[in-house]
């Protein structure tokens, strides 16, 4: 019997649908921007519940199409939900027109659910690993190796929450980018990366859309993404092209992902500084996550 998994972050929506053994059915991510604007303590925007409603009620269609009932899917939200204050009228909605049960999560289980999600088929060992699920309005780290898992921390730097924080829409100006910087060093600070990772796994949409561009694809593609290595170097280059970008230069530019255009030079410093505090040159990219320690 097939198994069906949704994670409602703040600025994607994804499905993953298994069959007994594990193969990949449907795996796909659609970009909505449900938290867009939401600051600390507001509310999802009218606009955006609308058009999470629209891919919400596509997802339900496809899992039925394999044989999972709505009601049977796993799906949670993230970071977002738990800030909006309309979040759970949202989600009634949303589960009497869908019949999707949707639970929203804390900090702590989503960033036990993306330790287990993000090291499915990879090839790193069994030494420390550090991962990192960068999101739209939260960032999960979490430490350990193998099953053991050594400190986790759920920090209030996600992409799309720094980017309208310090960045803009606009043309972003290096003196925001500098206090994006100080504020992320300052919460990575506030966790102890001991004893220090042997290696640094990244997931996530800003994570994998990077690497796809390291990569120089111009069309989005897990089987090259997935087990690859996105650097420092790479991270350096991009925030150094990204930063004098107007909104149409980004998009046109970033041509795997152009939906996600906005919140790259955020995602980058983000990355960036995670690495810096691991003290290590490069992470490895999982194209996995969340969805997939659900359906574990």
């Amino acid at each position: 019997m097939a198994r069906a998994a949704i994670d409602i972050g703040s600025n994607t929506l994804l499905l993953t649908v298994q069959d007994d053994a594990g193969n990949i059915l449907v795996d796909e991510a659609r970009v909505v921007g449900l938290g867009r604007g939401l600051g600390d303590s507001g509310s999802f925007a009218k606009d955006r519940m609308e058009a999470a409603d629209l891919v919400l009620a596509d997802f339900a269609r496809i899992a039925i199409e394999h044989g999972v009932q709505p009601g049977e899917v796993r799906a949670v939200a993230t970071s977002g939900a738990r800030r909006a204050m309309n979040a759970q009228t949202w989600l009634q909605r949303v589960k009497r027109h869908t019949a999707l049960d949707v639970r929203i999560i804390s900090g702590d289980e989503e960033a036990r659910l993306a330790w287990i999600g993000a090291r499915r088929d990879l090839d790193v060992g069994d030494d420390t690993l550090l991962v990192i699920d960068l999101g739209g309005g939260s960032t999960e780290l979490v430490l350990g190796q193998g099953e053991k898992i050594f400190g986790r921390a759920s920090l209030e730097i996600g992409s799309v929450r720094l980017t309208e924080q310090y960045l803009g829409l606009g043309i972003a100006d290096s003196s925001g980018l500098a206090r994006l910087r100080n504020h992320v060093d300052t919460q990575v600070a506030t966790i102890r990366l001991e004893p220090g990772p042997k290696t640094v796994i990244g997931t996530a949409g800003s994570v994998t859309t990077l690497a796809a561009m390291a990569l120089g694809l111009e069309r989005y593609d897990s089987a090259r993404v997935h087990n690859s290595h996105l650097d420092r170097e790479h991270l350096a280059a991009f925030t150094d092209k990204l930063l004098p970008m107007t909104p149409d230069e980004r998009r046109a530019w970033c041509v795997v992902s152009p939906e996600r255009a906005d919140y790259l030079l955020a995602g980058a410093t983000i990355l960036d500084r995670v690495l810096l505090a691991a003290r290590l040159p490069f992470m490895v990219v999982s194209d996995r996550g969340l969805r997939f320690g659900l359906l574990v």
